[in-house]
């Protein structure tokens, strides 16, 4: 069908283009010099130009129309669904927004992490504003009189809806936390103690990363602020953090960004630099990540291995046994940094900020208030007071990069990870006694064969239910928390 291969070639070429600005980013991010901030950002807006212009070119509105969708193959299909919703969509964007949107980002992310730094909010709301405001404006323009928030929500979890994710919300939280403070009220176990060199933590963070198939032949691992996973295909990149005297916060930041470059290694080769050749969704990509981190990498099984590891890299530590360990790894405690916090109380940060983006969006919160309202509720929700700007309203990169939308998805992938682990423990036998061994095939093979192999091929919520066997619901995380750490703290 000359048409539909037509679009597929200029596709290809779209997609990697795209590719290139996303590794200007990961070069932005990682090891490019501070004072090339300003450059940056006109590359950015200058590639996003050249992105716009080939989306929302007028041939490939021809091509679609020209297609007969029903001599395409599943694959096929899936192709033209994605292309048709991204060429619809990018059409209500006007290119000069485009352009600004990227430029104006691009300068925000220097302008947070010195704020940041300097625990300076003042700094950084103009710049915010700004964002917030181009932000606003594409909302308006997607919506066309309809929700914004919801029209944005489709950039990271397309078929979403902002009343469904309240919805769930307000179905978690309750037993959140009655589960945290259940918790709290309880013992903790005792903390690992000490200084852990970087080098020794990168040594074993390689370690973790091959123990989960990360492929190191098309991906590497650099230091950043804020880790993340950059790519796709065959060149996928990932960043951790270190802190000399928290090792898990390299270790687990590792394994979380595997779990996203995994998903993208394995799909497959025949969908390489096309639109489903890439997650299909940032919630579904969130479950990879969170089922790497917490089910398998923060099991029982697996921090025994880890365990032995440390180990045999520091030596003796004031952990004296692997069931030890494993409750160290698993504290719930009191802290203010989402990246950081246990998977008990984890969603609860997610709630806060998709409530706050959502009347920032909507035009029911300014931004000049933002930090108020962000202390305003963190108090009720964790029992304490913010004690400085970078614990609270400056920790994440997100808001400084317009993902306005994106937040929700994490607590998504939780959901989504919850239910995925239910069936892989019901599908693999003897998965703890290869884990304790430090053998994740059994697991990763599982995802790989089940839902990462398969890319975009589905929908969201399809992918998860042509995993799992059922509809995505928060049940199966829910009983996971309240089994898991009722046992680690004897509830």
């Amino acid at each position: 069908m000359a048409a539909f291969d037509d679009l597929m070639a200029f596709q290809k070429q779209t997609q990697a283009l795209a590719q290139v600005a996303g590794r200007l980013g990961w070069d932005q991010e990682t090891v490019m010099p501070r004072g090339a901030v300003r450059q940056r950002g006109e590359e950015m807006a200058a590639m996003e130009s050249v992105l716009h212009a080939r989306r929302v070119d007028p041939k490939l509105g021809d091509w679609v129309a020209e297609i007969d969708e029903t001599a395409l193959d599943v694959a096929g299909q899936a192709q033209l669904r994605e292309i048709r919703r991204s060429y619809e969509r990018t059409q209500k964007i006007p290119a000069d927004l485009a352009a600004a949107l990227a430029k104006t980002t691009s300068l925000a992310q220097g302008v947070w992490a010195e704020a940041r730094a300097g625990e300076d909010v003042a700094a950084f709301l103009p710049t915010l504003s700004e964002v917030v405001n181009l932000r606003r404006q594409e909302a308006a323009a997607l919506a066309e009189g309809g929700d914004r928030y919801d029209a944005l929500l489709q950039d990271y979890e397309p078929g979403m809806r902002a009343s469904d994710l309240a919805s769930m919300f307000d179905t978690m939280r309750p037993r959140l936390v009655a589960l945290r403070s259940a918790i709290l009220d309880r013992p903790e176990p005792e903390a690992l103690q000490g200084r852990f060199s970087e080098a020794g933590q990168l040594r074993i963070s390689d370690a973790l990363a091959r123990a989960f198939g990360y492929d190191f032949t098309q991906g590497r691992i650099d230091k950043a602020v804020h880790p993340f996973s950059s790519g796709s295909g065959q060149d996928v990149r990932i960043t951790t953090r270190v802190s000399e005297d928290d090792p898990f916060n390299c270790f687990y930041s590792t394994v979380h960004e595997v779990g996203h470059a995994c998903y993208e290694q394995t799909i497959d080769e025949a969908y390489l630099l096309t639109p489903i050749g890439q997650g299909v969704s940032m919630g579904v990509h969130e479950s990879q990540s969170r089922i790497y981190e917490n089910q398998l990498g923060r099991s029982r099984a697996f921090t025994a291995w880890l365990f032995d590891q440390m180990r045999a890299e520091f030596g003796e530590m004031n952990i004296k046994d692997a069931e030890a360990f494993y409750a160290a790894v698993n504290r719930v405690n009191r802290g203010y940094i989402r990246t950081e916090a246990d998977e008990v109380q984890y969603n609860l940060h997610i709630m806060l900020r998709f409530d706050l983006e959502r009347a920032l969006m909507l035009g029911d919160l300014e931004v000049a208030d933002l930090e108020a309202a962000w202390n305003d509720r963190f108090a009720p929700d964790f029992g304490y007071a913010v004690d400085r700007p970078s614990n609270g309203v400056l920790q994440d990169v997100h808001w400084s990069v317009g993902l306005f939308g994106y937040f929700p998805t994490y607590a998504l992938g939780n959901l989504y990870a919850g239910c995925l682990y239910q069936t892989l423990r019901a599908d693999v036998p003897g998965l703890d006694a290869a884990l304790r061994h430090g053998d994740t095939a059994g697991a990763t093979g599982w995802l790989a064969d089940k839902l990462q192999q398969h890319g975009g091929l589905r929908p969201p919520a399809e992918t998860i239910a042509h995993a799992c066997g059922f509809a995505p619901n928060a049940e199966p995380m829910l009983a996971y928390l309240e089994e898991k750490f009722g046992e680690i703290y004897g509830l």
